[in-house]
């Protein structure tokens, strides 16, 4: 009886002492949260460190300001707002850009670097230095007047590519038989799932798609450094940079030097004495600031964010109840002048697609609704854009994909092979156990299975070709799950025009006939600090596995339990490198 009392009061004083570091933490948390916003300070140089993961527009974490776990969130949306701030603030003097690897797509990166390129129109300046500066940081850093390379760093200029992992081999050694549902050559999303390799359909398509992107890449960067494409693709194809001085013999980079020594460089554009220090800002710092300064007008442009997967349920991705609310509760607000559809998604539910596309038919004639396609808008993404009035991608976004499939997993032979699991069933009608996972379908259940896939092809085609102006027959001989880029979209009639997301909300504005007098605001609304603080605590939870991160595992099989019912999904994570 001693040693269970001893141990209940221990887990009582365990429990308390918790309880009590909680709410301790909570408030450190919530005291940083509680900050004034930072004032800017004349003669100031604006400093964008390039690193972290690029988010559409990212929840600002106190959590992470505290404690500086994980990855830094850089939001795409609020950094294209402060760089055109700082080109007309005049207590911002230029932008020091620091790439240390930003992890985002191509289109993110193409906002980021139109951005800077306008920035530059105003005459302040543009520097960059970097330590080891990737092929994607460079698209950006390339447009700086002056661009410094750390002499022991390194520079990446060899091309892009696509790696696709397959898990065929690991399915066939555990005896799990995927049981796939697809219609058109190129919906390759179950690919990984049936196959060893990429298929000749999917390779073209990746190849055509990867081969846009770098001309666009090696298009634009000429453009910034004046050297003809022809010699850019030549040094790139054989590698010629592989040593900082490589870089400055070919003309990538003006300079090999330290990170002072660019100080120096601004401190004598600024007309600063060598010994003063060079007043920076911080780019999310700026942001808060230019926030708490932001103007307030009863007209609106409401922006609605969806990024991520498109999915029936749950507090994660593009929700489709909670999305078809926002474009409602937009299209009743009298404030609300005009929407703007800012999507960043691979697809995913058709069902979910479907609830948003209808709340977006249903805007549409009485607000002015424009499309703003980030680094995807495929299958569900560009499903939930093609209502709008206008379509406006970057000529690198990956769009497209009009296909449908449908997949799950018989885990029979795995279960009673590699754990001795067996089932029986007792069931009233022949197919009343039609989805099961623990045996073969038969011929007649597939037949039943596919046609549902079929209907809904033609009911994304149709709608395809409605929104579009285009026959179906047209339509569907650009779709069979089929990816381009914007550049592409533009030629085929997916997409009415290239732009940048600025771009979207002036045509809205003059779409509804405001003029300047307008704020934008963004949808969903950010989650109350609290709500956030307790998620976050409880993914950390979830994703760390005897002390290791098992956070891209979990996910991996959080996704596939959410292909329930038909799926319009891009082909595969294209991440293009």
């Amino acid at each position: 009886m001693a040693f269970l009392r001893n141990l209940l009061a221990t887990l009582v004083g365990l429990f308390i002492f918790s309880l009590l570091g909680f709410f301790i933490l909570v408030g450190i948390v919530a005291s940083a949260s509680s900050d004034e916003a930072p004032t800017v300070k004349s003669n100031s140089v604006l400093y964008f460190p390039m690193t972290g993961i690029l988010e559409e527009k990212a929840v600002d974490d106190p959590f992470l300001t505290v404690f500086g776990d994980g990855p830094q969130i850089q939001s795409l949306l609020d950094i294209i707002t402060a760089i055109n701030k700082a080109k007309n603030d005049d207590r911002i003097k230029g932008i020091y850009i620091e790439p240390m690897y930003l992890a985002g797509s191509y289109a993110g990166l193409q906002e980021i670097r139109d951005a800077i390129l306008d920035f530059k129109e105003s005459g302040k300046f543009v520097y960059a230095y970097g330590e080891y500066i990737s092929e994607s940081d460079y698209y950006v850093v390339s447009v700086a007047d002056s661009l410094f390379l750390n002499p022991t760093g390194a520079i990446e200029f060899n091309g892009l590519d696509i790696n696709v992992t397959f898990f065929k081999g690991m399915f066939d050694k555990l005896d799990i038989k995927p049981e796939v549902f697809r219609v058109g050559d190129f919906k390759s999303y179950v690919e990984p799932y049936i196959r060893k390799d990429l298929s000749d359909e999917n390779r073209l398509q990746y190849s055509e798609l990867l081969s846009s992107m770098y001309n666009i890449y090696l298009s634009n960067v000429s453009n910034s450094i004046q050297i003809p494409t022809d010699k850019l693709a030549e040094i790139s194809d054989q590698m010629k940079v592989s040593l900082p001085q490589d870089a400055v013999d070919v003309g990538l980079i003006h300079k090999i030097g330290y990170e002072d020594e660019l100080k120096s460089v601004m401190k004598q554009k600024l007309g600063m004495e060598e010994d003063k220090e060079l007043r920076t800002m911080k780019m999310n710092k700026y942001i808060q600031a230019i926030a708490a300064e932001g103007k307030y007008s009863t007209n609106r442009v409401a922006v609605i964010v969806a990024e991520g997967d498109i999915v029936m349920g749950g507090d994660e991705g593009i929700v489709g109840a909670t999305y078809a609310e926002e474009i409602r509760k937009a299209r009743n607000n009298d404030r609300v002048k005009a929407i703007v559809m800012r999507v960043n998604s691979g697809g995913g539910s058709m069902t979910a697609s479907d609830m948003i596309w209808r709340e977006l038919m249903l805007t549409k004639g009485k607000k002015p609704i424009i499309a703003s396609m980030g680094g995807a808008a495929a299958s569900g993404g560009y499903y939930i854009a093609m209502p709008a009035d206008t379509i406006i991608a970057q000529p690198n976004t990956i769009t497209g994909s009009i296909g449908i499939f449908g997949m799950w997993f018989n885990f029979g032979e795995f279960l009673e092979n590699k754990i001795g699991i067996t089932h029986d069933v007792v069931k009233t009608g022949e197919y009343s156990d039609i989805y099961t996972v623990t045996r073969q379908l038969t011929d007649a259940e597939r037949a039943i299975i596919q046609r549902g896939v079929n209907e809904g092809y033609e009911v994304f085609t149709q709608k395809v070709a409605d929104a579009r102006g285009m026959t179906q027959d047209d339509v569907k001989k650009i779709a069979s799950g089929r990816v381009w880029s914007g550049e592409q979209a533009v030629g085929n009639g997916l997409v009415d025009q290239l732009g940048s997301f600025n771009d979207a909300i002036n045509l809205a504005v003059e779409a509804a006939g405001i003029g300047d007098d307008y704020s934008v605001s963004y949808y969903p609304k950010e989650k109350p600090f609290i709500e956030e603080f307790l998620e976050k605590m409880n993914a950390k939870v979830q994703f760390t596995l005897f002390g290791m991160d098992a956070d891209p595992a979990v996910k991996a099989v959080k996704e596939l339990n959410q292909h329930k019912g038909l799926q319009a999904r891009v082909p595969g994570n294209i991440e293009v490198r």
